[in-house]
């Protein structure tokens, strides 16, 4: 792959690539949509991933093309970096890691860039493509410029940057991206980051099964939506609870304050919230605010048309889904007789509130999911954002051949678009390595 992406950089750029980066795409086992309301996340990388070849160049110019003739080329002054929020082309996910960097060092005349890339990330599936690049971007830009950071802060910078194209992310992907080590997946907890080894119990194996409906996190709202659900669900947790409420922001803060357990915190939720949805007036009587002021706190423009919030169900999953998080990575540390079924019901528990109190699935995810519990899976659940991309099932590695024929069969095979893209919509996969540069000896 190396070699043949050496050849195109050449006969593109009319000389060879000084080095090289790579940053891999992930798939989260368990946590999902809970990293941007403070809580932690249990992800893996995986074997796929973004690699791109570089020569600094003499000019202010950074030079874009990619190994996929669908992307079309690219090229911006390095010193007048614009962002299209409202068209999120690929491009734009490589200037976001590199204005981070640039902006970061206060760079004045950075250098500028030939680069190719190639990726192997199915795109808008949910395996943090778009996080990769933008990681992958930052780590060229990095080097590029003749300068150094911790791992840990360069995925505080990437996720920061990534909001430059309007996603509101939390941090997972861009921390495991940089963090990842072979062979383990990693509870990650934010403020401050951090990353702990959690050995995935022996006898199974993680396959990723994409539903085939794409699915782009900054060209829709609901992603915003629930971020937004999540932020109105704490100010209204806190002021009912004599919090200075308009300085709290996120779901974990609240748990922080009254110093309670997760469990305690449901319960919260049940006393305080009503399942029925809020319209924008009634949270403004809540908290004794103006429909204005609401509307400030709102952070984007796509979302100002919403009228109604479902702040109970987002809380719930939020808070429940947290708690899975902790009990999947005691159970991999306690590694008991049961470990895997157990792992796999949370799993099963982890899909369901996805589907039903945080709404971010879809019926061709259900359907994938169903289909993989029939065909032997111990667990499954959709992963990533959700309303399409993939799933990830726990198979019994002894199973895995006459498990992947049968949701091949049984998912792939029955649609002619499906089947197009079968070869790369499923697959097993190991916990992979993080983001690095290489320099060809």
């Amino acid at each position: 792959r190396l070699q043949k992406l050496k050849e195109m950089f050449i006969s593109k750029f009319g000389s060879a690539p000084k080095f090289y980066a790579r940053a891999p795409g992930r798939v989260n086992l368990i946590g999902e949509h809970i990293d941007y309301c403070g809580y932690a996340v249990l992800p893996m990388a995986i074997e796929q991933d973004i690699l791109i070849a570089v020569e600094p160049a003499q000019t202010q110019v950074v030079q874009l093309a990619n190994t996929n003739s669908s992307y079309l080329d690219f090229s911006t002054s390095v010193n007048n970096i614009q962002i299209n929020k409202t068209k999120p082309q690929w491009h734009n996910y490589f200037l976001c890691g590199l204005k981070g960097i640039q902006e970061h060092f206060g760079l004045n005349n950075p250098t500028g860039m030939n680069c190719l890339l190639d990726g192997t990330i199915p795109p808008s599936s949910g395996l943090s493509s778009s996080s990769a690049l933008v990681c992958c971007a930052g780590l060229v830009t990095l080097r590029a410029n003749g300068k150094t950071l911790s791992k840990v802060e360069l995925a505080e910078i990437c996720t920061k940057s990534e909001r430059y194209i309007g996603t509101e992310g939390g941090g997972m992907d861009q921390s495991i991206s940089f963090l990842a080590e072979e062979g383990t997946a990693k509870l990650i907890e934010f403020s401050p980051l951090r990353a702990t080894d959690v050995r995935l119990p022996s006898g199974a194996t993680f396959v990723i099964a994409n539903s085939c409906v794409e699915m782009n996190k900054a060209a829709t709202s609901h992603y915003n939506i629930r971020v937004m659900e999540c932020r109105l669900a704490t100010k209204i947790l806190s002021k009912s609870k004599g919090l200075e409420w308009r300085k709290i922001l996120r779901l974990h803060d609240v748990q922080a304050k009254l110093g309670v357990s997760l469990e305690e915190m449901l319960t919260i939720v049940e006393e305080v919230l009503h399942p029925e949805p809020y319209s924008a007036e009634e949270i403004c009587k809540c908290l004794g605010i103006s429909l204005e002021e609401l509307h400030s706190q709102i952070p984007s423009q796509n979302m100002q048309d919403v009228s109604t919030f479902k702040l109970y169900q987002r809380a719930k999953h939020v808070y429940s889904e947290a708690a899975r998080v902790l009990e999947f990575q005691k159970i991999c540390t306690e590694a008991p007789a049961n470990a895997l079924q157990l792992l796999g019901e949370l799993m099963k528990q982890s899909h369901i509130s996805c589907r039903e109190m945080y709404e971010c699935s879809c019926p061709e995810l259900d359907r994938l999911v169903d289909i993989c519990l029939q065909f032997g899976a111990i667990g499954s659940r959709l992963t990533g954002a959700g309303w399409g991309g993939c799933t990830v099932s726990m198979v019994p590695t002894d199973k895995l051949n006459t498990f992947l024929k049968n949701v091949k069969k049984a998912y792939y095979q029955t649609d002619g678009q499906r089947l197009a893209v079968e070869n790369n919509s499923l697959f097993a996969t190991k916990p992979g390595r993080g983001a690095l540069v290489f320099v060809e000896a």
